[in-house]
């Protein structure tokens, strides 16, 4: 195994903190157009943050161009520290978010597309950094290693490698031969849907500032809003909601998917195996929850409003279809504190913390597709236990999925539920209860956002200790990376030269 190259690791640091140090401009922008008196904090965090990475790529601009899967792995963990790291600073300079723990936090949170937050009084914040929290938010969703690959072939560099490691699931379609192209399809498809969900919600209402924020939050699945009560904010206009019910499903669907439906190639959506199982857990879980709120549920406690004027059913369909999508795309809007719903509901939502939207979506968790081969799989061991002697492949789409693949998400979600239950037991160790504990580490690896007992959806995550706020973080970056890309850099054989 050859050296490190640290020299294009270096480089492609350095455009990234060009590319945040950009969009920190535009949180300036809103700050002076406001006023709302730290303009001049955002700026010079921008301009720190462009100043680095200019410095990073004039002194390893003569870097030899060669990048193999190592470096490719690097760049990404990297990359997220690098962007979390510097992203701090709008909170810092600004006076926002003065601790550095809790800056770190709730950057690293955006980033990953959490959405859990240490801020009491949301709506106190300077509107410039409000702004700059959801686009951390919409940055992190479809992940800034895919948008600098669309411009590495420009610096000479291929691109293969970090789409590999950005995305290291079953698959990873390509749009286009060139995955360039493929980058800037799909961002072409997130911008757009981040641009239709604002003029939505515009019309239905919100005031622009919010609609912005809010189609930045959810196109990345990330559940950053600008009011303390989230989405009940606007329990009595529905039509916000179901705005944000659509967009939400949208986000949480592979947006390879998307864009065939795009091209008008239906047939294409509708034969996909993982789209018609991801519909399936939404409709299935949404009736269940639906029929316990409308018959179960004291409507009175779980801040469902004004169910005389659009009746008890309908309210009940939708805070159920709404935190469900809410929950299995890992946005974390809150429409309603689903714990005081019932004890039933309370363990179904837990449960759903681990489901996570469709592969090539924003969303995080472990994946519609690894659920849907595992379960495959399962029932395909009966058959062979019956047939020791036949041939009995797992398909998807049709094919026959290689052995290989199928021992990768089986080991994948080993490693998920062992990272699971060790971050549960730190976080315990570290003083959090039993429910609050295990709520805290499901929610972070799964970038859900709301958790369970003392940091439910209607609490945040101010009062946990310090190193608490650290080891969540570390458990969020791990999650947004599916596990492998951040933890194989922990092992002795990635660092060995040979």
């Amino acid at each position: 195994m050859s050296r490190l190259n640290f020299k294009i690791i270096s480089h492609i640091m350095g455009l990234l903190l060009l590319f945040n140090g950009s969009f920190m401009l535009l949180a300036a922008l809103a700050s002076f157009y406001y006023e709302d008196g730290v303009t001049l904090e955002i700026s010079l965090a921008s301009l720190i943050t462009l100043f680095t990475g200019m410095l990073l790529m004039y002194f390893t601009r003569g870097h030899h161009k060669e990048m193999k899967p190592r470096e490719g792995y690097l760049i990404v963990s990297l990359g997220w520290i690098f962007m979390a790291l510097s992203g701090t600073l709008p909170y810092l300079l600004s006076g926002a978010i003065p601790q550095v723990t809790n800056a770190f936090f709730e950057t690293m949170s955006g980033y990953t597309t959490t959405g859990a937050t240490i801020l009491n009084d949301i709506e106190v914040v300077p509107k410039g950094i409000l702004l700059w929290r959801s686009l951390t938010h919409w940055i992190g969703g479809m992940g800034i290693i895919v948008l600098a690959i669309a411009i590495l072939p420009l610096l000479g560099v291929g691109g293969m490698q970090l789409f590999s490691a950005e995305s290291p699931g079953p698959s990873a379609d390509k749009l286009k031969p060139r995955i360039a192209d493929t980058a800037k399809r799909l961002w072409l498809i997130y911008v757009g849907f981040t641009i239709a969900e604002t003029i939505l919600l515009k019309v239905a209402g919100m005031s622009l500032f919010d609609a912005v924020n809010h189609a930045l939050s959810t196109m990345a699945s990330g559940g950053f809003s600008t009011k303390n009560a989230s989405a009940a904010y606007w329990n009595n206009q529905p039509i916000i909601q179901y705005i944000l019910i659509l967009f939400m499903f949208l986000a949480g669907t592979n947006f390879v998917v998307s864009y065939f439906a795009f091209k008008g190639r239906f047939q294409r959506v509708f034969q996909d195996d993982e789209f018609r199982w991801y519909v399936g857990f939404v409709v299935t879980f949404s009736i269940i929850t639906a029929l316990l709120i409308y018959f179960q549920a004291d409507l009175s406690l779980s801040s469902i409003s004004h169910p005389q004027v659009w009746g008890v059913a309908e309210s009940s369909f939708r805070h159920a279809l709404f935190q469900v999508l809410a929950i299995i795309t890992t946005t974390g809007f809150v429409s309603a504190d689903y714990t005081l719903w019932s004890p039933f509901l309370t363990i179904l939502f837990f449960g759903l913390f681990f489901t996570g939207g469709s592969a090539g979506s924003t969303s995080g968790g472990v994946k519609v597709m690894r659920h849907m081969i595992m379960i495959k799989n399962g029932l395909m061991e009966f058959k062979r236990i019956l047939h020791p002697n036949a041939i009995l492949p797992v398909r998807f789409n049709g094919k026959a999925v290689e052995n290989n693949i199928v021992f990768n998400i089986l080991g994948f979600f080993i490693l998920y539920m062992l990272s699971f239950i060790v971050g549960a037991l730190v976080l315990s160790f570290m003083g959090l209860d039993f429910t609050t504990a295990i709520g805290a580490a499901a929610s972070s690896i799964g970038n859900v956002g709301p958790a369970l007992g003392n940091l439910g959806p209607v609490n945040n995550f101010d009062a946990i200790p310090a190193m608490a706020k650290w080891w969540c973080s570390f458990l969020m970056l791990i999650g947004r990376l599916e596990l492998f890309t951040v933890l194989i850099l922990f092992t002795q054989f990635f660092w060995r030269n040979r």
